[in-house]
């Protein structure tokens, strides 16, 4: 009897080593993952003043510091309001990831790989600029007529 209660109180603590060493490898992840993110991901300024990650417009995906969008500006470039085409993120342009999906903002249609969304590029003071969707290639684009 005595036998068992010592295999018992081992078992016991290896049981509650092995717990403490997951618990704590478990913090360790989610600490890393929190400053992978801080650090990596793209961050913007609300206007209530709370930050938030940088997101794509179609497919709202958070993008990291290196990714940019792919888009078209059209001239003339020394006016304040110019036309641009949103093409996508390297997320959904040019070819689109598995479990993502390129839906456009304004009428919540899904948008077709060749697709893009229609907006507004406001060219503000001290190289700030300003971006407002106006809706997509489907839904702002070009009427069909019958």
């Amino acid at each position: 009897m005595r036998d068992f209660f010592n295999y018992f109180f081992l078992f016991s603590v290896i049981a509650i080593f092995i717990w403490l060493i997951s618990f704590l490898y478990k913090i360790n992840l989610k600490k890393n993952k929190e400053s992978y993110v801080k650090e990596n991901l793209k961050t913007q300024k609300k206007e209530d003043g709370s930050v938030d990650f940088v997101r794509c417009p179609l497919c709202n995906t958070p993008l990291a510091k290196n990714e940019d969008m792919a888009s078209k500006v059209f001239r003339p470039m020394n006016v304040p309001d110019q036309r641009m085409n949103i093409l996508g993120c390297p997320h959904c342009y040019p070819q689109l990831e598995s479990g993502v999906k390129r839906i456009c903002p304004i009428c919540s249609k899904e948008v077709p790989l060749d697709g893009y969304l229609i907006s507004r590029l406001f060219n503000k003071t001290q190289n700030k600029k300003h971006v407002i969707v106006t809706g997509c290639s489907l839904c702002y684009g070009p009427k069909k007529t019958k």
